[in-house]
């Protein structure tokens, strides 16, 4: 049905004018664009770029490019992906890196490798894309291909000062990108080339830590086509383990994230699990290790405070990672850390029968639990490991300790490095590019010694630029200009005053959306901490008796508590997490314990930085967590004269309850008012709300609302019939009437899904595993406690759209869609004031598996796949406008202010809108479609910018 023509057009707010008119932060607004890209929006309609060459905002060249006393900005090259499965990782560790690194005195050039090892110059707006798969199928279009990566590497050494490889696995670390540079004379961050060689390849690792003086894991080498099992059994015997039982960890050799780590037992299960890394493609040669039973994992940074090619290494607070198992005694599972464990930030739940995990958490212990002699054994023997395999800047080291009462098979003697009175310390995983992703090792192990994200890295490159020759006059000119601005900015802040605006980023909750809660926190958290006129405290909301007791407990309001956090805390991947560590942060003993080895790390790494010019010294206080009672929190926030960001998804955060305590105490914050919020949360009232839009453009889908408590109670048959006889559907969608982030929904095509579903429910699964229901699907989060209400709704059939592979004929990847239905599910950002919101440019997600996008799919990077904006082929421009002025019109008529996110149907061909929710707290993590669709605005506008700019629409609706 075609869209009637609009008597008026709507108010619009314009986001450029509103990013123009913010105070200036202390990065620039968005890096430069090398020349021949577009922007993300225009881009995706773009001809191909014209040649790449490097080139300076107006900004930097107004402050003097040539070195010497004037200075000038250093150069740097940030090379992310690789053929690896390990490149979505990679994506998130260079966007991460270019968040805290990007500045006035430090431009930044950002260059992507495929799987294919086709080497491409890419904008940094693409570093924000969620996934590899969000802009493979882009790159010949929208990014600056090279003919080889020979001239790759020569543009890199007539365009950049330095590279940064943040490749991690294959072609990252094994030596390959190192080579390549090498012998382009680019100097690079990191270890050279045949160094990386050794330390890369686990089983080489080991011969050489062996030969070192290092105890060792004993292990066996298996290569592709040479398994044979006469000789796994006669080293299941040497290392005195049962053929039939005797258990191992079998891994790939050469591969990172712990891809590809299993357990297995018994001779015959691991050539089996061998064999399938092998067939799998994950890597030719494996590792067969004897599983260190009783043993504990730590890892550690260590980063080279020497000055030139003179290694100094400091080891700073090592982390114990203590995997907490499940209760249950009945499964053969075991825990270790793997892939998902590492990156996924959703906590792992035991579950019955067939939906049984295999851990019930991961918690950190930085310091680690250890006798302080281990743990002075741990950091002073990764420090000699890194001298002795000639490791440079920075690296990772892992390794395990196994305590006197556990048996270490064909220990060595004791002359070996590692043994100490309390057990023995291995070291098995050396991670020459360690991961880098917001919550990282490196961040929470610098935050506690005193570094910021931003300060680590730049220490991290200045000592990489010291260390090469020709690179003295840039680092002289980089730390010339640094000192320049730097007291540019203390000259302005004496003009202007020292008072800075609090402000308090509130994040957590017990909702199943906390951890995607925490995730967004923590990205606005570090992306407003850049501002020099702003004081950012980060924010935990608890309940009152922590996240370990009855999820039968009470939670009203008044019984949660709220953790205002020092930075080393934030640092974690779960709201269980970051909780744990305040209460740790709480106990004197540990507190007396962290305090001393603090001081030890930070004596050494002072007097060795303090001898370089260009360290700018420490710039993270130690503090200690403090807890509030919400009441008592927000009395803190008005005396304190702040502004409150709202990052909690779900429960309170997104009822009115938080807006209303707020606004009862006077207190400015972020998003829609109290009456809004309890609009959007209840899905049938938004529908009620908006149902007389339909001239407008704007449909609501048909609801059945029913108590939780009635469908566990009565007849699944009966009531699966009546749902398709009163919503005239043949499948259903089921998702609980006040929870987001997918949580709990699920498409039904039978009453056999309807009663998986209800069991999960009355069970309180924390997940439906994959392929549980009729159809295929992906992992489905549930909602604990189960909800009162569930909303059942027509599932909508869509368009299929497949991103194509890349043809023998080279071809390029393309968009499949056939359009069938003309129906295609959007999500959509809105921002501005009362009355005047603009809509962002809408974002089609093409789910990778099933028929609902999953919370991995939708939060986590390195999963999913986003097309902003529509694509023409898909979505004509008149269309796009149409829909964009039904999603203002809607937004106008909920009464949202500040910013939310809509997610609804989209008729390509008329732009009509069948609203699904509104999210009045939308998901602000790192690699959310928001921040796609405000880098597609015009001009693009940047994280920090955007989060500045929410915030400040937030003192706007005080006036």
């Amino acid at each position: 049905m075609p869209l009637p023509r609009l008597s008026s057009p709507t108010p619009r707010l314009l986001l450029r004018a509103l990013a123009l008119a913010l105070a200036p932060p202390r990065r620039p607004s968005s890096p430069p664009l090398p020349i021949g890209f577009a922007s993300p929006r225009l881009a995706v309609r773009a001809a191909a770029p014209a040649p790449l060459r490097a080139v300076l905002s107006a900004d930097q060249r107004d402050l003097g490019m040539e070195a010497g006393e004037q200075g000038r900005p250093l150069r740097v090259g940030i090379v992310c992906g690789g053929p690896s499965a390990e490149r979505g990782v990679s994506l998130n560790s260079a966007r991460s890196v270019l968040d805290h690194i990007q500045g006035q005195d430090l431009v930044v050039s950002c260059y992507y490798i495929d799987s294919g090892m086709n080497a491409f110059a890419i904008s940094p707006a693409q570093l924000y894309s969620n996934t590899p798969s969000d802009f493979d199928f882009k790159l010949e279009s929208l990014a600056q291909g090279f003919h080889s990566l020979s001239d790759f590497a020569e543009h890199l050494a007539t365009n950049v000062d330095i590279a940064f490889p943040v490749i991690h696995g294959k072609f990252g670390e094994d030596g390959g990108i190192q080579e390549l540079l090498e012998k382009a004379k680019v100097p690079f961050v990191g270890t050279p080339s045949k160094e990386c060689q050794h330390a890369f390849d686990k089983h080489s690792a080991s011969l050489e830590l062996d030969k070192q003086g290092f105890l060792t894991v004993p292990n066996l080498l298996v290569e592709k086509d040479k398994l044979a099992t006469s000789e796994l059994e006669a080293w299941f015997q040497t290392v005195n383990l049962s053929k039939e039982k005797g258990k191992v960890i079998v891994k790939p050799a050469r591969a990172g994230s712990s891809i590809g780590v299993v357990v297995a037992y018994g001779v015959n299960d691991a050539a089996q699990k061998a064999e399938e890394i092998i067939s799998e493609g994950i890597d030719d040669k494996v590792i067969i290790e004897v599983f260190l039973e009783g043993g504990t994992e730590f890892t550690a940074i260590v980063v080279d405070v020497g000055i030139a090619n003179n290694s100094e290494p400091v080891v700073l607070l090592p982390t114990e990672v203590e995997l907490q198992p499940s209760s249950s005694s009945d499964t053969k599972e075991d825990t270790i850390f793997n892939y998902r464990r590492k990156y996924l930030p959703t906590r792992q739940i035991h579950l019955k029968p067939a939906f049984r995990t295999s851990c019930d958490k991961v918690v950190y212990h930085t310091p680690p639990r250890f006798p302080a002699e281990v743990i002075d054994c741990i950091r002073k023997g990764i420090s000699l490991l890194f001298r002795r395999l000639g490791l440079h800047d920075f690296a990772r080291i892992d390794g395990w300790f196994l305590p006197s009462v556990s048996s270490l098979p064909s220990a060595e003697n004791s002359e070996k490095f590692g043994n100490t009175k309390y057990g023995t310390v291995l070291f098995t995983d050396i991670n020459l590019i360690s991961g880098m992703e917001q919550t990282s090792f490196l961040f929470q192990q610098a935050s506690a010694v005193g570094f910021s994200h931003s300060r680590i890295l730049r220490t991290v490159i200045q000592h990489a630029c010291s260390r090469f020759p020709s690179l003295v006059p840039c680092n002289n000119a980089w730390t010339a200009l640094s000192r320049k601005l730097q007291s540019s900015k203390q000259a302005e802040a004496i003009h202007k005053g020292t008072s800075k605006q609090k402000v308090f980023v509130i994040f957590g909750g017990d909702t199943s959306e906390r951890q995607v809660s925490l995730m967004s926190g923590t990205n606005v958290w570090l992306n407003l901490q850049g501002f020099d006129d702003l004081d950012v405290t980060p924010c935990l909301l608890a309940p009152a008796n922590g996240y370990f007791s009855s999820h039968d407990q009470d939670f009203s309001a008044i019984s949660r508590e709220v953790w205002t956090l020092p930075y080393s805390l934030v640092l974690r991947h779960t709201t269980e997490e970051v909780y744990a560590a305040c209460v740790e942060a709480s106990e004197p003993e540990r507190v007396e314990i962290t305090s001393r080895l603090r001081e030890q790390v930070m004596n050494e790494l002072g007097p060795a930085l303090s001898k370089h010019d260009w360290f700018a010294g420490f710039d993270i206080a130690y503090e200690e967590p403090v807890k509030y009672s919400l009441q008592q929190w927000i009395n803190h926030v008005k005396e304190s004269g702040a502004v409150v960001f709202i990052a909690v998804h779900g429960g309170i955060g997104e009822d009115g309850t938080i807006q209303t305590l707020l606004e009862s105490a006077g207190v400015p914050y972020t998003g829609p008012g109290p009456i809004a919020s309890r609009t959007c949360m209840n899905k049938v009232a938004t529908s009620l709300a908006v149902d007389h839009l339909t001239s407008y453009g704007v449909r609501t889908i048909p609801k059945d609302v029913r108590a939780t408590e009635e469908v566990l109670k009565y007849s699944l048959v009966d009531i699966w019939n009546g749902l398709i006889a009163k919503l005239q559907t043949e499948t259903v969608c089921v998702k609980p009437a006040h929870d987001g982030c997918s949580t709990g929904v699920a498409r039904l095509c039978c009453p056999k899904d309807l009663e998986v579903y209800t069991n999960a429910l009355r069970s309180k699964y924390q997940r439906l595993p994959a392929n549980c229901l009729y159809r295929a699907h992906g992992v489905i989060e549930m909602p604990v406690p189960p909800p009162e209400s569930l909303i059942f709704e027509p599932f909508i059939e869509t368009d299929e759209i497949i991103i194509s592979n890349k043809l023998e004929n080279g071809s390029a990847r393309h968009l499949v869609w056939k359009g069938e239905n003309d129906w295609l599910e959007i999500t959509v950002g809105v921002v501005g004031k009362r009355g005047k919101m603009h809509s962002l440019n809408p974002s089609i997600t093409v789910k990778e598996s099933g028929d609902i996008l999953s919370l991995e799919e939708k939060f986590q990077g390195g999963t999913g796949i986003n097309l902003t904006p529509p694509p023409p082929t898909i979505m004509s421009e008149d269309a796009l406008q149409r829909c964009k002025r039904s999603i203002e019109i809607m937004a106008n008529s909920l009464g949202l202010e500040g910013f939310s996110r809509i997610d609804a149907f989209v008729n390509v061909r008329s732009g009509e809108v069948l609203l699904i929710e509104v999210n009045t707290v939308p998901g602000m993590t790192p690699s959310t479609v928001l921040i796609h669709q405000a880098l597609a605005e015009e001009p693009p506008v940047y994280p920090h910018k955007f989060f500045r700019t929410l915030l400040d629409l937030a003192f706007e609706r005080t006036k």
